[in-house]
């Protein structure tokens, strides 16, 4: 199985999330659902679906927050996720229930050929952050929806807000030289950190009455099992894990005592609570 056709400028994209980076986060899709249930649950009562709604979900990943919504809109309604990750829609796929109105594509949203005013909602955990061109992807959305039609989805602000990703990067940069700088309007986690790049992208798109809410999270990144465990994924997944990879082990080593240094002082019995901060961002065709 693989992206039948998919804009050029999101190669590098489709690469990555059908490699060895996709199959990381899709062998920690139960950690990584605990860990972001309080955006997904931000997300649901924003949305407020009801029976009868047609939902497109972009980015899907491994279909947790499309499965969510797939029981709030029977019947009659529908949910269509969309991810370019073939180990990750494996996942969704698994685990979506036969009696639930859900379907999964393999597709690259920019290009992907979408009934045209089918669907009632745009939303995404987090999957809109990494097309090279998002005027051009968003505007294929755009005419996904219906003339009614809203947009929901969450988005990282700032490294700043988000001590939760970035306090274990900077223990293992102790060790290690940095990762090339990232512009900020290149495709990765951080590309809609700047409200104004948001609304203007939105807007070339053709939606309007865009709205950006900060949310601030404490996120559990030991998921209840302790410090070491929130070691252990500092080292498995997120920008410590990136900054280590092709290290020999010795320094993995540590570094792994540095992140241990780091997180202990947020330990509150088995959880290790750090800040976060998202972009809830809404908006209507």
């Amino acid at each position: 199985m693989q992206v039948t056709s998919g804009h050029e400028r999101n190669a590098d994209q489709i690469a990555y999330w059908n490699g060895p980076g996709g199959q990381r986060w899709s062998d920690r899709e139960a950690a990584q659902e605990i860990l972001l249930a309080p955006v997904s649950q931000i997300l649901i009562e924003r949305i407020q679906a009801r029976p009868g709604d047609r939902i497109l979900d972009v980015g899907s990943g491994c279909g947790g927050l499309a499965l969510a919504l797939a029981k709030q809109v029977a019947p009659g309604g529908f949910v269509l996720g969309v991810d370019i990750s073939v180990p990750m829609l494996a996942r969704a796929q698994a685990a979506a229930a036969a009696e639930l109105p859900v379907q999964f594509a393999l597709a690259d949203a920019t290009v992907h050929p979408f009934e045209p005013a089918s669907f009632d909602f745009l939303v995404s955990r987090f999957g809109v952050m990494f097309f090279a061109e998002p005027v051009v992807s968003f505007a294929n959305l755009h005419r996904a929806l219906k003339s009614s039609g809203r947009v929901v989805f969450a988005c990282w602000r700032e490294p700043k807000q988000n001590p939760w990703m970035m306090a274990p990067l900077q223990a293992v940069y102790r060790h290690v030289p940095k990762m090339p700088e990232v512009g900020p309007e290149d495709p990765g986690p951080f590309a809609f950190a700047s409200e104004a790049r948001v609304r203007r992208i939105l807007g070339e798109a053709g939606f309007a009455d865009i709205a950006m809410e900060a949310c601030a999270l404490s996120l559990d990144v030991a998921i209840g099992k302790g410090l070491e465990a929130a070691v252990q994924s500092a080292l498995e997944i997120g920008p410590a894990s990136r900054a280590l990879q092709g290290h020999p082990e010795e320094l993995r080593e540590a570094a792994r005592q540095s992140i241990r240094e780091t997180l202990a002082p947020h330990l509150r019995g088995d959880n290790v609570i750090l800040p976060g901060s998202i972009w809830l961002v809404t908006a209507r065709a």
